[in-house]
């Protein structure tokens, strides 16, 4: 399992999201703040954990119809005996232990300013919204298509 999450946490692509969405901040990101980004943070390295658990936690049936990748839960299984119920309990354990490492990232000082870390928190969050009830990526339903208009189409009443 340890393994398969190196790997996934690196294909899962939030460390290169998170350090792409910084370009265009301004002054505030400096070369030490990419530099953060590259050192494996605490808050990058849970918002990968979250999103990549939430995602195979909610797509690993219907991707494994399709004869996809192993996901987090297959691997999981794989090495021990017990239930597939048993392995996503544990897995919605480490989702909410990496929620209280990103609570933590916010709340102590770092070398990074407050609002790449909210960056930070705000893509976790997007991925918290796509997963919660299913996945919500693969298979797009009318409620995720309204509060994606509601972001980017509606306007801000003013």
């Amino acid at each position: 399992m340890e393994e398969y999450m190196h790997v996934a946490l690196i294909s899962f692509g939030l460390p290169t999201l998170t350090t792409s969405s910084f370009v265009g901040m301004g002054d505030i990101v400096t070369k030490e703040a990419f530099d953060w980004t590259f050192s494996n943070p605490k808050i990058i390295t849970a918002s990968s954990v979250i999103g990549r658990l939430m995602d195979d936690m909610t797509s690993h049936k219907f991707e494994q119809e399709r004869g996809h990748a192993p996901s987090a839960v297959e691997c999981s299984s794989l090495q021990k005996t017990g239930p597939i119920v048993a392995f996503v309990k544990r897995h919605y354990r480490q989702v909410a232990n990496a929620w209280k490492d990103i609570n933590e990232e916010c709340i102590r000082p770092t070398i990074v300013p407050m609002p790449l870390l909210m960056c930070c928190l705000n893509l976790t969050q997007v991925l918290d919204l796509v997963y919660k009830e299913g996945d919500n990526y693969t298979h797009v339903g009318k409620e995720m298509k309204d509060r994606v208009a509601s972001v980017l189409i509606d306007p801000i009443p003013k």
